[in-house]
């Protein structure tokens, strides 16, 4: 049985020569799109969400995005690198699918409210993946004040799905099996 011999890629003592920091940065640019565009998406789920406890957190929520626009702009600058949003296919996929719920969901129901969490956390598994890695590729690369930045936002994100589901858990599931199709 012949063996391959996998070629190693060519070396760099350079971090931001490497190829690791040109991936870190092509995901920073990727969730600052991602960020930029919740911040117009928010307002839209607030205003459809039937519960002043689910629209209020969503609202709450919106600020905190605005700030970690921010707060990406100054990792950008940390790195000595321009702040660049580069279309995010994955948020504008789930952007796409909360904007669905709500159309085929009645307005006024607990069930749009239900919909609303499930698709406001499937951003915040998105974002809590993304920011994770960010973190410890920062980490890696030697940016350490990006990678606080960013486990900033981490544990942001961490704690609005924790929100989320202390709603959903706390009436919104139980009431939305009540209602008729």
């Amino acid at each position: 049985m012949a063996t391959t011999k996998v070629k190693s890629p060519e070396q760099t003592a350079n971090v931001q020569e490497s190829a690791l920091n040109e991936l870190f940065i092509d995901e920073l640019k990727d969730i600052y799109w991602a960020e930029k565009h919740l911040t117009k998406a928010l307002p839209k789920m607030a205003k459809a969400a039937t519960s002043d406890e689910l629209r209020s957190a969503i609202e709450n929520h919106l600020a905190e995005t605005e700030r970690q626009v921010i707060r990406l702009e100054d990792a950008f600058a940390s790195i000595g690198q321009k702040a660049v949003a580069v279309k995010c296919e994955a948020m504008a996929g789930l952007i796409k699918e909360g904007e669905e719920i709500v159309s085929e969901t009645e307005k006024g129901s607990i069930t749009r409210d239900a919909g609303i969490i499930s698709a406001a956390q499937k951003i915040e598994h998105y974002e809590i993946a993304s920011y994770g890695t960010l973190r410890t590729l920062a980490s890696v690369l030697g940016y350490d004040h990006a990678a606080e930045l960013l486990d900033s936002t981490l544990q942001e994100e961490k704690t609005c799905d924790s929100l989320l589901t202390q709603i959903a858990e706390a009436g919104i599931n139980q009431a939305s099996k009540a209602e008729k199709a």
